[in-house]
């Protein structure tokens, strides 16, 4: 008998020790290592920013008349910190109509938070705090990440808080529309897994830097989920900072982005491989009033390149309301120049009340 348990000592030994040779030479285990080292300093870097958002709303009667009572609860989200000095960002549907706003931190403080801003055209809002010690994200430059690349999406799904989930970044320069029925630009698509309460929260590479804001998810499917780049969220949360809203003027077309033909691009020697087709011309509108048609492809404005929608919402800015600019199309193999006047977003629908 004891020699029998020797030799089943000896046996495991062997197994454990041919296990462990195993474990050092196999490169799949290494990568499995490598990707969960990856995932967990993504997830220690950013958690301690994330936050929780409690939204209430005033209770109204049948007519909309405001009711006596206190607020109710009606809804969360998630948000992150990305200043010092306690501004958040999360999305414009979390926190929009709210009448009062609560954030919890990771470390379970609680606070009341301030609406700065709401842009529900790129479903963006920018919440501030009064708090000590906090910890903002890094934000990183949406434009460097590749289709593929590890993502790892924090959040807060049906209120379990600092939920991980992770994946990779599926397709980059995707549209989806918001509420305000705008199409939201250079939206990032990811596999990370996204659930009620995530929206708001940070998509993260495996260095820790916020590329994007979780947006949306297609409920019907599996691994359809939506970030709004970084990048437009930095644009916005500044205007947002500075005015409390973000003007744009608009030209009053409804397009899409398209490759031009490859004769076109030398022939007029265009800087751009793509431009917008305009798939549609709102009546009295400045696109109208231009002279623009349906099937004309826009291909620069004010003298600068126009290679896609977002190169021209950037460039409609509300520094452009009323003033007259170049438009440059390409109408069935020619190129054209039209005069352009932008007015104001939501113009049209104000003069009419």
């Amino acid at each position: 008998m004891d020699r029998l348990l020797e030799l089943l000592s000896v046996a495991g030994e062997d197994r454990r020790n041919g296990a462990a040779l195993d474990r050092g030479a196999d490169p799949e285990l290494e990568l499995l290592d490598a990707y969960s080292r990856a995932v967990v300093g993504a997830a220690e870097a950013v958690s301690p920013s994330v936050v929780n958002i409690e939204v209430h709303h005033d209770r109204r009667d049948q007519r909309g008349a405001p009711r006596g009572g206190p607020s109710q609860p009606e809804g969360s989200g998630s948000g992150f910190v990305f200043t010092p000095d306690g501004f958040i960002l999360t999305n414009s549907h979390v926190v929009h109509g709210a009448s009062r706003i609560g954030v919890s931190l990771s470390d379970g403080r609680r606070f009341d938070a301030l609406l700065v801003g709401d842009d529900p055209d790129t479903d963006l809002a920018v919440l501030r705090i009064t708090a000590p010690q906090l910890v903002p994200v890094r934000l990183g430059d949406s434009q460097r990440i590749r289709v593929g690349q590890l993502v790892v999406a924090i959040g807060n799904p049906y209120g379990f808080q600092c939920t991980v989930t992770a994946g990779v970044v599926s397709a980059l320069g995707r549209s989806l529309r918001s509420q305000s029925g705008r199409l939201i630009p250079d939206v990032i698509q990811t596999d990370a897994a996204l659930n009620p309460g995530n929206s708001g929260g940070p998509l993260v590479t495996s260095a820790g830097e916020v590329i994007g804001v979780n947006t949306a998810m297609i409920r019907p499917a599996q691994g359809l989920c939506f970030a709004t780049a970084i990048n437009t969220a930095k644009f916005v949360a500044a205007k947002l900072i500075r005015d409390g809203r973000v003007r744009r003027s608009v030209i009053g077309v409804a397009g899409q982005n398209v490759p031009l033909p490859r004769r076109l691009v030398r022939a007029y020697e265009l800087p751009a491989e793509s431009g917008v087709l305009v798939v549609s011309v709102s009546p009295n509108s400045p696109g109208q009033r231009a002279g623009l048609q349906e099937g004309d492809v826009i291909v620069g404005y004010d003298a600068q390149p126009i290679a896609g929608i977002d190169d021209l919402h950037r460039l409609l800015t509300e520094e452009q309301v009323g003033v007259r600019s170049r438009l440059a199309i390409l109408r069935r193999g020619e190129r054209l120049d039209l005069e352009i006047v932008p007015e104001e977003s939501g113009a049209a629908e104000r003069s009419r009340h």
